[in-house]
């Protein structure tokens, strides 16, 4: 390890838990400014393994083999926060960990999650704790209708999530949890779903890359851009809100907080990812220092990148669905000149799974929206 004031420097190695995409990103960034990179994860020849130094495969409850995996490394961070508390503990006992175990534990199940919202004075939606039938019937008159029953943890990509219309919904929802602990949210009508995806050091220096306007399709992401079309009240705010969480959790590492906006302008926290997120992969193309390079910065006690953009860029998530009938026609997509593409290197395409995506910069963002569904469209001929 190269050492010096603390800071972690070019040539050590960096531990990260879990293998998939945003590992991938990370450790591309993390590979060109010279430091080595070593994953952790259940999988083998995984999208992170396939550019790291080193890939071990090993179940996260293999506390041997954490502590093995903590000794090789100069830090710990995560591109997936799913990861047990007890894992995170071990390792934190030979390395240090960013972000913290507190905030995994915090931001990996919904109730606690929303409880840390609520205490801290947050805006959230209304939300109650459900762990038996009749804990759901009673909420559901608390709440109204329509309200969303959601498993408390281990929910991404509207896993986990089921819509309540009325009361002929309530059994059937509750039988889908399968005994798991819910929380149970007010419906929101909402007007737009933006995110900030920013930065805190170890320092408490805090960076962030403005507001993104996300679109969504079957509760998936599928096209993200920035700048997002929203009053500068509504920027300010947004960006404030995530500086203060930053704040409250001591956060260390790149942290994206995702937005309802309703119709009057109230901006309402939907979900804390600690880590780098999906909306914020156009940072790769798009920006001076991407959320990647900032995670890495951060964990290694380094100063924060500059967070400016180039020009106005959007991002257009490929699901498995595109290799339906066929391998994506590549080359049409790459006939346009300011598309970028990033494949995963994920061996099997699945309906909905995520296998990469395309960037485009334009002089605005409703541009760069029009030529990145473009040329997604374009894999398809």
């Amino acid at each position: 390890m190269t050492k010096d004031n603390g800071q972690i420097l070019p040539n050590s190695t960096i531990g990260v838990f879990g293998s998939g995409q945003l590992g991938r990103m990370f450790a591309i960034e993390a590979r060109k400014m010279g430091y080595r990179v070593h994953t952790f994860s259940p999988a083998s020849d995984t999208p992170t393994g396939q550019v790291a130094d080193f890939e071990l495969e090993a179940e996260y409850d293999n506390l041997r083999a954490v502590k093995d995996f903590a000794r090789t490394v100069d830090v710990v961070t995560f591109e997936f926060e799913n990861v047990p508390s007890e894992t995170i503990e071990t390792a934190a006992q030979f390395v240090e960990v960013f972000p913290r175990g507190e905030v995994l534990h915090t931001t990996q199940n919904r109730l606690r999650e929303k409880t840390f919202l609520a205490k801290n004075n947050f805006p959230h939606t209304p939300f109650c704790h459900v762990k038996t039938l009749e804990d759901l019937h009673k909420s559901v008159e608390e709440i109204g209708f329509p309200c969303v029953l959601k498993t408390a943890g281990f929910g991404y990509d509207g896993k986990g999530q089921t819509k309540i219309n009325s009361v002929a919904d309530i059994e059937k929802a509750f039988a889908n949890l399968k005994n798991q602990e819910a929380v149970l949210e007010a419906f929101v009508d909402f007007e737009k779903e933006v995110s900030v995806v920013c930065a805190r050091d170890q320092k408490g220096n805090f960076a962030h890359y403005g507001v993104i306007e996300n679109e969504h399709a079957n509760h998936i992401l599928d096209v993200s851009f920035a700048p997002a079309i929203i009053s500068e009240n509504v920027f300010r705010e947004a960006v404030e809100i995530a500086r203060e969480v930053a704040e409250t959790f001591d956060y260390v590492g790149t942290l994206c907080v995702e937005f309802f906006l309703t119709k009057d302008e109230k901006l309402l926290i939907n979900e804390l990812a600690p880590r780098p997120h999906n909306s914020g992969h156009l940072t790769f193309d798009a920006c001076a220092t991407s959320q990647f390079e900032q995670q890495l910065r951060a964990v290694c006690g380094l100063s924060l990148g500059s967070t400016e953009f180039y020009k106005p860029c959007a991002m257009a998530n490929l699901l498995g669905d595109l290799w339906e009938t066929s391998e994506p026609n590549w080359a049409k997509a790459l006939e346009f000149p300011n598309v970028k593409l990033h494949l995963y290197g994920k061996a099997e395409a699945r309906c909905g799974r995520k296998m990469g995506h395309l960037t485009a910069m334009a002089e605005t963002s409703e541009e760069a929206v029009e030529v990145v569904r473009k040329a997604r469209s374009a894999l398809a001929k």
